[in-house]
């Protein structure tokens, strides 16, 4: 019997996915040793013309998914939406895991990891964007990481210290609010320095109004999908709280993803209004423009609201990751596709194929993560020894 049991758990974890997932990491070890023995030049198709690749792209729409923590926080402890309860510590964990892979992929960038905190303690550069990016994302992090302690140290029976912890909950919530307002706007602002290179009907002053909204609807979507995945492929590690209360999480962030897309998209509008960019609309980057503009904002908030009216949860949940899907295009427009357009076709980046397999790596290590900490950490349920705790 206990032969058969073992046999059962090893042919339980050859699984395609799993399969595939150990591929990938393996493949990106590789990589990674080549990046930092060899250099930028041998994982990357990065020039003078194109200092910024898909990496770039990756971190964006990591950090503005990864606003699931700061906006669900704010909904539950700032504005006192208790029925969204459940959905804290999920959202607070896809946060803690986009700003790390955020940061790991930087150290990826810079290829020198103790030079990450020479800009705070050896060369300061206060009027710089990067530089308040750095110290927010830096500051976040961590307050990140002591917002989902109590969920570590729920499952290592520190009780005293937990208790101390969630006590410091509001306060950890109201600084990570501010941080991540300041960090999300700024790196919109980032792209305000290179109004020739980035195209007109992606640049505009509102910027940093754009990046602070996706991060809020963005975060929104996110939960809603990871709900989804949860559900359907970790159900060993949902609750019984948590499955009665996923319905209301769910149509509650559809109604507000619906709102803030329906606000979004007048506000884009407005942009290319007050830059007269509308001549643009006549090219065949207008026609990308457009594909962004109504498939990827206006259809979305369309289907939220009928999904949130007819409490049509699959509907809902497909939007969801239509969101995710429009916040990836318009994420590789800005710091990819649209910028440098003026260059010549020779001249355009490609990326690499270590670049890819890096980027994927990257992307694996983050739901293996999330997968392991779900299962050993009380996320999607409720400890023993603390019921109705979150």
């Amino acid at each position: 019997m206990v032969d058969e049991t073992k046999a059962l758990r090893k042919k339980s974890l050859l699984t395609p996915v799993n399969i595939i997932s150990g591929i990938i990491l393996v493949a990106g070890l590789y990589a990674t040793i080549i990046r930092f023995t060899q250099g930028l030049g041998a994982v990357t198709a990065l020039s003078d013309y194109n200092p910024w690749g898909i990496w770039i792209w990756f971190k964006l729409v990591a950090i503005t998914l990864a606003g699931a923590g700061y906006t669900t926080c704010a909904a539950v402890y700032v504005f006192g939406m208790k029925r969204y309860h459940s959905a804290v510590r999920p959202a607070v964990l896809i946060g803690l895991l986009g700003y790390t892979l955020f940061a790991v992929s930087l150290v990826y960038d810079l290829g020198r990891p103790y030079r990450l905190p020479y800009p705070f303690f050896v060369s300061q550069g206060t009027t710089s964007v990067l530089f308040e990016i750095g110290l927010c994302v830096a500051f976040y992090l961590i307050v990140l990481y002591l917002e989902f302690s109590p969920a570590g140290l729920e499952w290592l029976g520190f009780r005293k210290i937990r208790n101390i912890a969630v006590k410091a909950t509001m306060a950890l919530t109201m600084f990570g609010i501010i941080l991540s307002t300041l960090h999300q706007s700024s790196l919109g602002a980032l792209y305000l320095s290179a109004p020739s290179k980035l195209h007109p009907l992606w640049y505009s002053g509102y910027l940093p109004i754009y990046f602070f909204i996706t991060s809020i609807y963005g975060g929104l979507a996110m939960v809603i999908f990871v709900f989804w995945l949860s559900e359907r492929y970790l159900p060993d590690n949902i609750g019984h709280a948590y499955q009665e209360e996923k319905t209301g999480v769910v149509l509650g962030f559809a109604k507000a993803i619906s709102m803030v897309l329906v606000g979004y998209f007048f506000i884009r509008i407005f942009g290319i209004s007050t830059a007269n960019s509308w001549h643009h609309l006549f090219s065949s980057w207008g026609v990308l423009f457009l594909i962004e503009m109504l498939v990827g904002i206006l259809l979305p908030a369309i289907l939220f609201a009928i999904g949130a009216r007819e409490k049509n949860i699959t509907l809902i949940r497909w939007t969801a990751v239509l969101t995710i899907l429009g916040i990836i295009y318009n994420k590789f427009f800005i710091s990819t596709y649209a910028f440098n357009w003026q260059l010549s076709p020779v001249d355009r980046y490609f990326p690499s194929g270590l670049e890819v397999i890096l980027t994927l790596f990257m992307i694996t290590v983050g739901v293996v993560a999330f997968r392991v900490i779900t299962s050993l950490m009380p996320v999607f349920f409720e400890h023993k020894d603390y019921p109705s705790s979150h």
